[in-house]
């Protein structure tokens, strides 16, 4: 039996990246994945591999920026298994035109829409379910440029600090409840958002990058600890850089 056998675990940007990999390394361990996306196309992919492992996924084609939309992921989630033990939080972007000197205000606003605001959404709705089952584990997927600030841009630097009061203002309000929040920070890892840089990374640097695997064998390292142990934070940084 795998370690997280029993489990339910939803997974916000499952359809690539370290959303995936992190939705594949939950499932190889026992869980029972939601796998929360915008694309229905790539999601149904994604359960294919998680059912390929010998596990059970369902793919929720979900815009989490929109409340009722996240809401409804997460009561299709508990209808369906019974019950939410996990979330990570992995959806997220970021855009080419991303300094303040050329940031549109319209973009400023989809950025803390998707970064943030879905989070935020996901967080609220899951909060109910986690209560009644006194019990519950919120993990974050935020950036290493929270502690080194970059050219990474304004607006997705402003959504992912943002993510951290967001994490720990609800860890303090439901303690009680006995939910936990982890915020993990990764450093320069090969997903496809290296995709939306100004300029390409030199080949050399993402070579030296972490994998989208890395970041999800820390979300479960952390959602394997005991319900007695809290995680606030935790950084995982590319050895070479």
């Amino acid at each position: 039996m795998g370690k997280f056998e029993g489990q339910v675990v939803l997974v916000t940007g499952a359809s690539s990246g370290m959303g995936k990999a992190t939705a594949l390394g939950f499932a190889r361990e026992g869980a029972t994945v939601a796998l929360v996306a915008r694309r229905a196309d790539v999601l149904q992919e994604v359960a294919a591999e998680v059912e390929s492992l010998g596990g059970t996924a369902l793919p929720l084609p979900t815009d989490l920026a929109d409340g009722v939309q996240a809401r409804a992921a997460v009561e299709k989630t508990v209808a369906a298994f019974g019950r939410l033990d996990v979330v990570v939080n992995v959806a997220g972007t970021n855009l080419k035109k991303r300094a303040i000197a050329v940031l549109d205000p319209a973009d400023w606003d989809e950025m803390l829409a998707t970064n943030l605001s879905a989070a935020f959404h996901t967080t609220q709705a899951a909060l109910v379910p986690m209560r009644t089952q006194q019990s519950g584990l919120i993990i974050y997927v935020s950036t290493g440029a929270v502690q080194h600030p970059d050219t990474s841009g304004v607006a997705y630097q402003a959504s992912k600090h943002g993510i951290s009061g967001l994490a720990h203002g609800t860890r303090e309000e439901e303690k009680g409840n006995g939910i936990r929040t982890c915020i993990i920070f990764p450093g320069l890892t090969k997903t496809p958002l290296l995709n939306k840089r100004p300029t390409p990374t030199p080949p050399e640097v993402v070579a030296k990058a972490l994998l989208p695997e890395d970041v999800a064998a820390a979300c479960l390292f952390v959602a394997g600890l005991p319900p007695r142990v809290r995680v606030p934070e935790m950084q995982i940084l590319p050895a070479g850089l």
